[in-house]
């Protein structure tokens, strides 16, 4: 090969890669999909613990001036109110420390549905999990989410939230430590007090029992059928062969499997879910269908 003479300029990166893109000569990579929220299929639980709903009602202002947010459960077959507690923000820790408490208490469900919203389902996520619907799965708890706009698709847990909003916040309590007092009559009270037509006129307290499923912190992943395991940095990343690949922030801490399935091509894997394929040439994550719908099948 000739040396070149003379003062010669190298291109720019840039300007290489537009007169390659000008004659079809760039190999482009194929956009990552956002999931938009569309819900999952949803499953009729006719046994306690076999699924569980959650939300959040709204947000109130206290007699000091401070806003909460009440967040709540129920189980869906038994109507039994399982939590409702003021917490100072929708925050994903707050919420999570919340759950801790109440499955040590009354033990795990098979599911857990809720809406589309923060903290229960994140945007940006990927598959639009986040850290605490993660949380879940890593638990063994399947998550259901309804179509977003369609408040009916929980209308059981929204009828009870007319009942506790009527109840306990007009007039709000002049502190936290009052509306909690407040919400713990109600719960116990709608619990134990109050027969549901829907129930043949029985109590919800008559049909719960706690799960059979004991709260034991979170099982250790492992992957016998995946090459080897590796760990999601804090920002989201995974680093195979010296390239650093975005997976997503909410999977920030997680052990994911990945196999190789063709040269250079590799299956990424979270517990017993797919997430998509990983293109070393390209250092993305090819997304597929979402792995996270229901797997629930009404129980008998």
């Amino acid at each position: 090969m000739r040396k070149l003479a003379g003062d010669v300029r190298i291109p720019a990166k840039s300007t290489v890669h537009a007169v390659l893109d000008r004659h079809g000569l760039v190999k482009r990579a194929r956009k990552r999909r956002r999931c938009k929220a569309v819900g999952t299929p949803l499953s009729n639980a006719v046994q306690p613990n076999s699924l569980w709903c959650t939300d959040f009602k709204g947000e109130f202002k206290l007699g000091d001036g401070r806003y909460y947010y009440p967040l709540t459960v129920t189980d869906q077959a038994s109507r039994y109110l399982l939590l409702c507690e003021a917490l100072e923000s929708t925050r994903e820790q707050p919420v999570i420390e919340a759950f801790v408490r109440l499955f040590k208490e009354r033990g795990l469900p098979v599911a857990i549905r809720s809406d589309n919203g923060l903290p229960f389902a994140s945007p940006n996520g990927l598959y639009n999990l986040s850290k605490l619907s993660v949380w879940w799965l890593r638990l063994g708890i399947a998550i259901e989410r309804i179509k977003p706009g369609h408040p009916q698709q929980n209308g059981r847990h929204e009828r009870m939230h007319l009942t506790l909003k009527r109840e306990t916040t007009r007039p709000p309590g002049v502190n936290a430590l009052q509306q909690q007092a407040r919400f713990d009559t109600f719960l116990s009270e709608f619990n134990e007090e109050r027969p549901h037509e829907a129930l043949a006129m029985r109590m919800p307290a008559e049909l719960y029992t706690p799960s059979s499923t004991p709260y034991d912190g979170l099982p250790e992943l492992d992957y016998p059928f995946h090459d080897r395991d590796v760990l999601v940095t804090a920002c989201g990343r995974i680093c195979m062969h010296r390239k650093k690949i975005n997976i997503s922030t909410v999977m920030a801490g997680q052990r994911l499997g990945i196999k190789e399935v063709e040269e250079g091509v590799w299956l990424v894997s979270f517990m017993h879910y797919d997430l998509g394929y990983i293109d070393l040439e390209q250092r993305t994550l090819q997304t597929i269908d979402n792995p996270f719908g229901t797997r629930l099948s009404p129980m008998s």
